[in-house]
């Protein structure tokens, strides 16, 4: 007896250490840091990452320098090896002091830390030193052309996608706001490179994925450029300047295709120069622009915005008015969205365009109504006797509505703008375009979010389970995913989404009008809301 308990006690002692020495065959280490590991080459000097399940991780690496109203110059060099672990700094922007709790919560901002010198990207990757080489994915980051960075959202890591689909993926930070986008070009030919930019520092970091990304197992010659909202329009804005061509190969635009023009050069200049009466400055002082404190260029910035807006009421700016963002300068951006000239320069570029069915609808308070009276009576105030028809054409394109709300949250702007944006390229014709729209409603807080802006985002990455305040985590949301993810995997492998876990999408034109349905039941429908769009804008679509 005595033997036996003894045995046993020694074998129960005995398990751990079994379990311990078994554990590396069965899990890889979360993580692995230390002096050499996850060490690569760049131009400027080696970097050292991290190795976080099996995917190397690189952050804060920088891709250029930032002068204040210069274009981007050549990063400083170091010796040893730099440290790439954390994220870089984020651009100066408007500091957030109060948040909306129920909208925030599924979004769960990381603010960061900010400096002008904001130039960094991320790379995560599955290997370093195989000879093959993968598709580069490189993300351009929402909120709009004045705020945002690459570790905004948790939706934007990188490592899930990375691991899925064995490629690399790259995230930007790039200046913003008035650093990025102040016209100074009139007073001479120091700032002929200020109007864009925050534009230029994203070419830049294209062009150091050119000369570095082999290092870090990816193909130079096979890099997709994607973006959101504000992210989705940098894209667009890419695709018409001739400096980029070349260092990309493939597009998604995601909820960014509201971008119809670019600000006229005479304008922005009429910005520059109320910025210099708001700071009582004389044009012969300019350079004194790049003394002052960001936060005093800053206000005076948005007053003379302001002050120039007042004097342009009732002309279109856009539908957003005038902003911080892309200039008409005759330089970096010769053309406008719509010349032939700029369609013609990619025209060779597959791409991918889409948004979500309600983007900024489940923002708004006022559209949670519960009855149909209610909706009918909101309905009527946007598009008065027209509310009945459009209605029903919502029921005839969404046979399962139900809800109230779901008659007045559905998006028409930037809808309307992803198919005159597919229309444009796909008459260009040499490059396949492909069109999405995401309809999928998250289950969180009763369903208030919908398919609200920024939605998708979590599913193209394939990062549901660091989104679960966003998607609800569960088994819809992974499924769902899974699908969305392969379809732009797919695409920056070969610029089609086709495969295997979606039905046939088809290319899009302005006939067929193709577009790919993401809910829990993809499917692809032609012109699936014409009727409701054209009802509600007075249009033909």
């Amino acid at each position: 007896m005595k033997t036996n308990t003894i045995l046993f006690s020694l074998a129960a002692l005995s398990l751990p250490l079994l379990t311990i020495a078994q554990a590396p065959k069965t899990a890889p280490t979360p993580i692995m840091a230390g002096k050499d590991i996850a060490v690569a080459p760049t131009a400027s000097g080696k970097v050292r990452g991290y190795i976080h399940n099996g995917t190397f991780t690189f952050k804060g690496i920088p891709y250029a320098k930032a002068e204040r109203f210069m274009g981007p110059s050549k990063p400083d060099s170091w010796t040893g090896v730099r440290s790439s672990m954390t994220y870089g700094p984020v651009c100066p922007m408007d500091p957030t002091t109060s948040t909306y709790d129920e909208i925030e919560f599924p979004f769960h901002h990381d603010w960061g830390y900010t400096n002008e010198n904001c130039l960094s990207l991320n790379v995560w990757t599955p290997q370093l030193t195989e000879a093959k080489k993968r598709p580069v994915m490189v993300w351009f980051h929402g909120g709009g052309f004045t705020a945002g960075s690459s570790v905004e959202l948790p939706s934007y890591d990188g490592e899930n996608l990375s691991k899925k689909g064995d490629v690399v993926v790259v995230t930007i930070n790039h200046r913003l706001n008035i650093l990025g986008f102040l016209d100074l070009s009139a007073y001479g030919d120091k700032y002929k490179n200020s109007p864009n930019a925050g534009l230029m520092d994203l070419v830049a970091s294209l062009q150091w994925v050119k000369e570095n990304i082999a290092q870090f197992g990816g193909d130079p010659n096979n890099v997709t450029i994607f973006g959101q909202s504000g992210g989705g329009g940098k894209v667009t804005s890419l695709m018409n300047a001739p400096s980029a061509k070349g260092l990309f190969h493939k597009a998604i635009v995601q909820s960014g295709s509201y971008l119809t023009s670019f600000t006229e050069s005479d304008l922005a200049r009429k910005v520059s120069a109320a910025l210099l009466e708001e700071l009582h400055f004389q044009p012969n002082q300019v350079d004194s622009l790049q003394k002052i404190s960001y936060e005093r260029l800053n206000a005076a910035g948005k007053r003379a915005i302001r002050k120039i807006n007042e004097s342009l009421k009732g002309q279109n700016q856009g539908g957003f008015g005038l902003g911080w963002g892309p200039i008409h300068d005759g330089n970096f951006l010769p053309y406008q969205i719509s010349d032939p000239a700029a369609m013609e320069l990619a025209k060779n570029i597959p791409l991918l365009v889409g948004s979500t069915k309600t983007e900024f609808g489940p923002f708004n308070p006022g559209n949670r109504v519960t009855d149909m009276e209610a909706a009918k009576a909101a309905m009527q105030k946007r598009i008065g006797d027209k509310t009945d028809a459009y209605m029903a054409a919502v029921k005839k394109a969404y046979p399962e509505t139900s809800s109230p709300a779901d008659y007045i949250n559905i998006d028409i702007n930037f809808r309307a703008g992803v198919i005159r944006q597919a229309n444009q390229k796909a008459v260009a014709g040499a490059a396949p375009v492909y069109m999405y729209l995401f309809t999928w409603n998250s289950p969180v807080n009763d369903g208030m979010y919908k398919s609200m802006h920024c939605m998708e985002i979590p599913f193209a990455f394939n990062n549901i389970a660091r989104c679960e305040e966003m998607t609800g985590g569960g088994k819809d949301a992974y499924a769902l995913a899974d699908k969305m993810s392969n379809a732009w995997i797919a695409f920056a492998r070969t610029g089609n989404p086709n495969n295997k876990s979606l039905p046939n999408w088809p290319q899009y034109n302005a006939q067929n009008g193709a577009t790919m349905l993401f809910d829990n039941t993809c499917q692809v429908k032609n012109h699936p809301d014409k009727e409701l769009l054209e009802i509600a804008s007075g249009k033909s679509m």
